[in-house]
């Protein structure tokens, strides 16, 4: 029988953790459920405890790095992950372990907004916002069409999970994931969930601004990493073309006077352009590395699977 794990990350969700246990628990019956508290101030560890999940504590804050703890530390065959708020439904989780065990998916997303229920349950309007612009870039960017970049509610196989290196500390993990799951050409499927916003009393843990800052930050910098080519390319493009706007009077005045006036702009111009050239030689390079990476990776993957028949 196939393993399941529910993974729940938890920082002082005292108010719904008994009941994301016992909802799991009614609907995989036979999973474990562990429960990874991050430094919390309230009783989650010991509510968690009583209600029955397998506890542990990460002592570095931030999702990202309990996420990275979780996948080190747990082994199964399919993992759910979900957060210890109580604003996804367990009710859809056999659908999503399903994809995993049976279809051979990779990343089975929780999908929040294309039934419009996270904009209506929402109360938080930046949130919307925010959902809605990671996702236009990630999707223009990297060429897919990801419906909920952000969501907390996934399921993964144990391929994904064995190979994947976690380099985000905090919320930026959901993006991460994603792009990782985009680049490295993992299957992903998207089912539909009913999302409900948290109870009273309960608050979220995410920074509008500050870990949406943060996100956005973590979106450039894992394109310039998976797409070095198009990232210092696009610069290089960018520079030579200021090069040429400033530089062309300068050759014009030279071609006509044989004299230059404007010696700062053909030094600015000039400039210019050999950072161009050398932003182009950038992108050469280090899409040659990523290359070399993706192989390397592959490689990898071939060493879990011929691990996993030797099992």
């Amino acid at each position: 029988m196939a393993k399941v794990a529910v993974l729940v990350p938890c920082y002082n969700e005292e108010l719904t953790i008994e009941k994301v246990i016992k909802d799991f628990r009614r609907e995989l019956p036979m999973a474990s459920i562990y429960v990874y508290d991050n430094n919390s101030t309230d009783n989650t560890y010991e509510i968690a405890q009583n209600a029955g999940a397998i506890v542990r504590k990460e002592p570095l804050q931030g999702k990202g790095n309990v996420v990275k703890s979780m996948f080190r530390d747990i082994e199964a065959d399919c993992y759910v992950l979900v957060d210890g708020d109580d604003t996804y439904p367990a009710e859809a989780v056999n659908d999503l372990v399903n994809a995993v065990l049976n279809e051979g998916i990779d990343m089975c997303i929780g999908d929040r907004l294309s039934n419009g229920t996270y904009e209506s349950e929402n109360k938080r309007g930046f949130h919307n916002f925010g959902n809605n612009l990671v996702k236009g870039l990630i999707n223009k960017l990297f060429k897919n069409n990801i419906n909920d970049i952000m969501t907390g509610y996934r399921a993964y196989s144990k391929k994904y999970v064995k190979c994947m290196p976690i380099m985000s500390d905090g919320f930026q993990i959901e993006t991460e994931m994603t792009i990782f799951s985009l680049v490295y050409g993992m299957k992903i499927k998207q089912i539909p969930i009913v999302y409900r916003d948290r109870p009273e009393g309960s608050y979220s843990k995410l920074s509008t601004f500050s870990d949406g800052l943060k996100v956005l930050v973590t979106l450039f910098d894992l394109f310039k990493n998976y797409r070095p080519f198009l990232f210092f390319g696009g610069l290089s493009l960018l520079f030579w073309v200021l090069g040429m706007l400033i530089g062309i009077p300068v050759v014009l005045e030279f071609s006509t006077t044989h004299f230059v006036s404007k010696v700062p702009s053909a030094i600015l111009a000039s400039s210019l352009c050999v950072i161009s050239i050398f932003m182009f030689m950038t992108g050469i390079i280090l899409d040659a590395l990523k290359n070399q990476t993706r192989f390397m990776f592959e490689w990898k993957v071939n060493e879990f699977y011929q691990n996993e028949k030797r099992k």
